[in-house]
């Protein structure tokens, strides 16, 4: 279907509403086919499919088999996608989508762009459309979480729906057919071919103050369930040379993941006398935002650069185009785990890690001293690192006991070793451990990520994150796991604590000191 068609035949779908009634559904044209992409279906399937097989393929170029290591499937949390014409930036453009797992499953998907023809003061939030359409064929908006975002604030709501802002707007739409054809191609995978409903967001005020409001706002759904793509070029019409020197220092401050570090780069651009230079970041306001979201549980990946210089060959006057995946504590894809400082494990630190804590057991029952040298860890360099970690014991799936040190004070290894002895002979609700029943035990060991101080339950996402409550001498935890053996809320589960770990009754978190951390867990 042309794009001319598009926009002319109305699409009419009978929507339910909840009082039962129906309307036709609100669909928003393609108003960007035969302008930044290819207007015929079959030619733009054709063109996209192209660029994303791209970044399957295996070549014998050292920085391509270093790109398609990076852009293994991993917990994608957010994409950072650039979103000039397809003939510029689609090469990158594939190098963010091609980054996702094709298993992973996601509820709904934000798309957070800037405004180029609009001066909002606030966010945009498409509450009036029901579908968004491209040659493909139409991508569902999530209306209901949009409707929700318009009126969290009330009346004042920093989310609010200006028509225009959406009708010409150029740098969400052009995302569609990626996702459209990724999910296509993929579609073994999925229950279901189609795309996540979307949530159409356009980001347009310098106000720092409302920018951390929208953040406030959009954690909550900064989740696992969730994934974010944020739409963005970079430099706009220097030299190539020029370009190159602006846009690594801004990925640079990017990949650091500090949104000050980022605001004095593209400060320090602009005063930097760049000729033509008119912006190093025209998505600076979503990214902001995103950044906003982040703590030091997430890792900025960067994937490729180019310029429009790579592509025309025309130096004189280009525009920059960066892809970089947000990824979540997970999984890389190496059999490592990584943490919210970047702490990684293998599978052999791991291993290594359990026969301490068996031989700590071992060596109790025969009158020994625990120690481990640090002469036997020069394999294993990361279990000399210094953080805190709990040790529980399971006899036939029972609890058998449970110790755990929190802090930075001491090497991995030596916690570990202790731990286990400790959980073995002083948890004072079991008798200690025989040397009988030795074989029965399994250890389990969970390494705990530095604290962060949290002063919302909004920053505290169950499952995930553990919860330690202090107020004056008093202080409690629960580990992120005991959120899977119970069935309570996360208010349920900071009140259990308090309650039951720290001794100040089930209201007393609220005016405690409250931090959140994470769990490596095996």
């Amino acid at each position: 279907m042309s794009r001319h068609v598009s926009i002319i035949i109305a699409i009419i779908i009978m929507i339910t509403s909840c009082n039962g009634q129906t309307r036709e559904a609100v669909v928003r044209p393609a108003t960007q086919a035969d302008r930044f992409y290819i207007g015929d279906a079959s030619e733009l399937a054709q063109e996209v499919d192209s660029l994303l097989a791209r970044h399957t393929q295996e070549t014998g170029d050292k920085s391509k088999e270093r790109r398609s290591k990076e852009t293994a499937p991993m917990t994608v949390a957010a994409l950072i996608v650039p979103h000039a014409g397809y003939y510029y930036s689609g090469n990158v453009a594939a190098s963010a989508y091609m980054s996702l797992d094709p298993k992973k499953t996601y509820k709904r998907i934000f798309l957070l762009g800037p405004s180029h023809h609009e001066w909002l003061d606030g966010a945009s939030v498409n509450t009036a459309a029901d579908y968004y359409a491209t040659p493909l064929g139409n991508v569902k908006v999530d209306r209901e979480t949009a409707l929700k975002l318009s009126t969290a604030d009330g009346t004042d709501s920093i989310f609010f729906y200006r028509p225009e802002a959406h009708d010409k707007e150029h740098c969400l739409e052009v995302q569609l057919p990626f996702l459209q054809r990724f999910y296509a191609l993929n579609s073994s995978f999925f229950t279901k071919k189609e795309v996540p409903p979307i949530v159409p967001i356009i980001i347009s005020t310098n106000d720092f103050r409302k920018l951390q409001r929208m953040a406030e706002i959009l954690r909550p759904y900064f989740n696992d369930e969730n994934l974010f793509i944020i739409s963005s070029d970079f430099s706009h019409y220097p030299t190539y040379e020029d370009a190159y020197e602006v846009d690594t220092k801004t990925g640079e401050a990017i990949k650091t993941g500090s949104v000050e570090q980022f605001i004095v780069a593209i400060s320090e651009n602009a005063r930097s006398g760049k000729r033509n230079l008119s912006t190093s970041v025209c998505g600076e306001f979503p990214i902001i935002t995103l950044m906003l979201m982040l703590d030091g549980s997430y890792e900025v990946k960067h994937l490729l650069y180019q310029n429009s210089g790579d592509i025309s060959g025309d130096r004189s006057r280009v525009v920059g185009y960066h892809a970089f995946a947000i990824l979540r504590n997970g999984n890389n894809g190496s059999g490592q785990t990584r943490t919210n400082t970047d702490f990684v494990l293998s599978d052999n630190d791991k291993k290594k890690l359990k026969e301490i804590a068996l031989q700590s057991i071992k060596d109790s029952l025969d009158g020994k001293s625990v120690s481990v040298r640090d002469s036997l860890m020069q394999d294993y360099p990361m279990l000399s690192k210094k953080c805190g970690a709990f040790v529980s014991l399971h006899k036939h799936g029972r609890l058998r006991g449970c110790i755990g040190h929190f802090g930075e004070d001491v090497p991995l290894h030596e916690i570990v070793a202790e731990m286990a002895r400790a959980a073995a002979f002083e948890d004072p609700r079991f008798n200690p451990v025989s040397r009988d029943e030795l074989a029965d035990i399994d250890i389990e060991i969970s390494v705990l990520t530095p604290m962060r101080r949290i002063h919302s339950l909004d920053e505290f996402e169950l499952h995930r994150h553990g919860i330690y409550i202090r107020k004056g001498y008093r202080s409690g935890t629960f580990l992120p796991q005991v959120a899977d053996e119970v069935n309570w809320t996360k208010e349920e589960f900071v009140s259990h604590c308090s309650q039951d770990k720290a001794g100040l009754g089930w209201d007393g978190w609220k005016d405690a000191e409250l931090y959140v951390y994470e769990a490596i867990v095996f």
